[in-house]
């Protein structure tokens, strides 16, 4: 069982530098965005490119909205958790503010989408964030969004502790 200020000590390593190319590791086993032991999860795989991260994403059963198109919440869900990772390549966690997400065209189930974010600027604790994601296929741009998180010290995760035992099965 993981307890979250269990969880939160292993976050040291998470901001580091990672070097250009390389997997960036999950938030935690049960994120919603990508967490491997999520059974609703949407398991994202991103990996550091540059100054930002890259990922492609195919939305299932799971995230229907409209039939055959993705829910626009589940779309909002991993573009917040996607920019997620670029924490990794800065000093520190932070949380979202506020989060603009143009929908362009209908995110389709069963499609491979790529997703593209890098930090256009930083202001103090303030992080700008821009997000793209395409078709693979066609380069079709069907989102575009930004962002601002605000930098946090860890301890701010500690309001969040749930009953029980953090990132483990309710039963429910």
């Amino acid at each position: 069982m993981t307890s979250l200020e269990d969880l939160i000590s292993t976050w040291a390593a998470k901001f580091r530098t990672h070097p250009d190319g390389s997997r960036l590791p999950a938030h935690h086993a049960a994120c919603l965005g990508c967490g491997e032991n999520n059974p609703h999860g949407h398991h994202l795989r991103v990996h550091r490119e540059g100054d930002g991260v890259v990922a492609r994403h195919t939305f299932d059963e799971r995230h229907v909205g409209a039939p055959g198109i993705a829910h626009g919440g589940a779309v909002a869900a991993v573009v917040d958790d996607f920019y997620g990772f670029l924490l990794y390549l800065t000093d520190g966690p932070a949380v979202t503010r506020n989060l603009v997400l143009d929908y362009l065209a209908p995110v389709l189930l069963g499609v491979e989408y790529e997703l593209r974010a890098n930090i256009t600027r930083t202001e103090g604790r303030k992080l700008f964030v821009e997000a793209t994601m395409s078709e693979v296929a066609t380069s079709r741009r069907v989102v575009c969004s930004t962002a601002l998180f605000l930098k946090v010290d860890v301890g701010h995760f500690l309001q969040g502790e749930p009953t029980g035992s953090f990132g483990q099965g309710s039963g429910q």
